[in-house]
């Protein structure tokens, strides 16, 4: 029997007071709904049906489906009449002798390993199940007092007090045939205080049609914990960044603190490690050996290889920073930027779509844009590479050995030569010689019986 599974994410999450559709929302950077998918994914279905409703088009194209090894199904609900009646909906996709497994969007950092005893093949219904200290808002699990076998599940609005005192709740998992699905489907009523048709009810007409309902157990409240709310989300992140926290650690990387570290994507680190407070991590992220990264430093998309120091404050978005370099503080790279080993970047300098040679190094209040620097260049502060005509950029090429000293600017298309020294304070229009000196300054002018204005009084 094959597995497919049906994730229903058409809801609008009106207690997140927000525009974008609640699946749409992110944790740790990827959206409820991609989370769901990875791990739907993981399980290695045939098929996965995606319902949606609410800004459909919105929620099917912001999902990054294209490494999905399972065929995906848009289905769209649209009204939004009840978990019942959107699982109805996806079920004309699916094959009638498949196995059907059941998630929810919004219910992120649920794992395939959690999931993979429902999706064995049964003759009634798998369902997931957990023990909550508070259940308030929550369907309940009710059992036979006898024997202890799942009879229902009755929601928290159509509960009486006694069934709101039970701590045992449905976490909207299960799994059952999709023929038997389609049966008991169809039976489903919506008389009850939402006026919505109940995917929980089948449980009952599996009972009274004598198929037996497994219950399974959830180890951890959170992994099953669904998103209502910002604040619900923010727990969820903060439990998640701990678990990711933990996994650095346990692979010899030193935090300066567990609780206050972000990564929004995969981070993958190198041996002796070292990161400072409020470091964030984002997209694919690599560290080398030996790095340290200093407090409020952001890395996105980049490689850091070995021995490298990015200092507080940093930015360091899509670049290679090769081994030895240091960074910042205060420091900005940009995307395409590639440090050749032993350069280094200073406090306030801003890198953009360049490469910086071997042991080359811009230490102060620097802008270097589209531009190519050699071996054990020196830019002075306050340099600047002009780079931008109004329509259309241009590039800089500095050579081996050249210094450019403080408070230039370099207008592009310009080229340095090896070896050549720019003086303080000159604009290079021209391209300047291989191993001479060049200025471009006016003549320093003093004015005799000069007197400096001074500020009238008011009237």
């Amino acid at each position: 029997m094959t597995l497919e599974i049906v994730i229903l994410a058409a809801g609008q999450g009106s207690r997140m007071k927000s525009d974008l559709p609640k699946v749409l929302h992110t944790l740790a950077g990827k959206s409820l709904l991609e989370h769901v998918l990875h791990a739907a994914d993981e399980l290695k279905p045939s098929r996965i049906h995606i319902v949606i409703g609410h800004q459909a088009e919105r929620v099917s194209t912001s999902i990054d489906t294209s490494q999905t090894k399972a065929e995906i199904n848009w289905v769209l609900q649209h009204q939004q009449l009840g978990t019942g009646h959107a699982v109805a909906q996806a079920l004309p996709g699916v094959d009638t002798s498949s196995n059907v497994l059941i998630l929810a969007g919004d219910v992120p950092l649920i794992q395939s390993a959690t999931l993979k005893p429902l999706c064995e093949p049964g003759s009634g219904i798998n369902l997931l199940t957990a023990v909550l200290p508070d259940a308030s808002g929550f369907g309940r699990i009710l059992r036979d007092s006898a024997t202890g076998a799942v009879t229902a599940i009755v929601e928290h609005k159509d509960a009486d007090k006694q069934q709101r005192s039970i701590r045992e709740i449905n976490t909207g998992v299960m799994a059952a045939s999709a023929t038997y699905l389609e049966g008991w489907l169809s039976q489903v009523k919506n008389n009850n205080a939402q006026s919505e048709y109940y995917l929980p009810d089948i449980i009952a007409l599996a009972v009274q049609a004598g198929k037996p309902v497994s219950a399974f157990a959830a180890n951890d409240v959170l992994q099953v914990s669904g998103i209502n709310s910002c604040s619900e989300l923010a727990t969820l992140e903060r439990h998640y960044q701990r678990q990711l926290a933990e996994n650095q650690m346990a692979n010899g990387v030193s935090l300066a603190d567990p609780g206050r570290i972000d990564i929004r994507g995969d981070l993958t680190t190198g041996r002796d490690c070292f990161i400072d407070i409020n470091a964030v991590f984002e997209g694919e992220v690599t560290l080398g050996n030996r790095v340290k990264i200093g407090p409020n430093v952001l890395i996105r998309n980049s490689h850091i290889a070995d021995d490298c120091l990015i200092e507080a404050n940093s930015i360091v978005d899509s670049a290679y920073i090769s081994a030895q370099c240091q960074i910042g503080p205060f420091a900005r790279i940009r995307p395409d930027t590639r440090l050749h080993a032993g350069s280094k970047i200073g406090n306030f300098v801003e890198i953009k779509k360049s490469e910086i040679g071997q042991a080359s190094k811009v230490n102060h209040l620097a802008y270097v844009g589209d531009s190519k620097l050699g071996r054990n260049v020196n830019i002075g502060a306050g340099v600047i590479t002009c780079n931008y005509d109004g329509t259309n950029k241009h590039q800089t090429i500095i050579g081996d050995d050249a210094f450019v000293g403080s408070d230039c600017q370099l207008v592009a298309p310009v080229e340095i030569g090896a070896g050549a020294t720019i003086g303080a304070g000159s604009t290079i229009t021209r391209d300047a010689p291989a191993g001479k000196l060049s200025l471009s300054r006016s003549r320093q002018i003093e004015f005799d019986n000069w007197q400096r204005p001074v500020k009238g009084k008011a009237k």
